[in-house]
């Protein structure tokens, strides 16, 4: 793939509105490593080599484990992430994927025994403005760099 426009560049108003969403996210009250968690998990389902590329970096900035990040793709079976953090990855997964099954009740549940109904919105919004970065990168062809 190579890269096929600088969508900064070509539409600044489209740009700068994701960036509001990303603003949000970035000062919402979720921990930040957890939005790492949820940016990585998102980029694996949606195959974006540029943000998988950033947000490991990003992740490692801030602490994660090198483990914990080679082993995000199989969360299920590895041991290394709270229950907390499995509820929100189930729900990065059906989001991510929302045409295969919608947001089963179990899932919400389990996302709402550790967070609260603005933390939920913040979720939400975090693993909605991920997917979006998702499809602009994989569209335009964006590399990792």
């Amino acid at each position: 793939m190579s890269v096929r426009m600088d969508y900064r560049k070509e539409n600044p108003a489209a740009y700068q509105a994701l960036l509001g969403l990303e603003k949000f996210v970035v000062e919402s009250s979720l921990d930040k490593k957890l939005i790492e968690l949820i940016k990585l998990r998102a980029s694996q389902i949606n195959g974006c080599a540029f943000c998988l590329n950033m947000h490991a970096k990003d992740a490692r900035a801030m602490g994660e484990t090198e483990q914990r990040i080679y082993l995000l793709n199989a969360w299920r079976e590895a041991p290394y992430y709270t229950a907390a953090e499995r509820a929100v990855l189930a729900l990065t997964e059906v989001i991510t994927r929302i045409s295969d099954a919608g947001v089963p009740q179990h899932i919400y549940d389990d996302v709402r025994e550790h967070f609260d109904g603005k933390q939920f919105v913040e979720l939400v919004m975090a693993i909605n403005a991920i997917n979006s970065w998702n499809r602009i990168a994989i569209s335009t062809g964006m590399m990792p760099n």
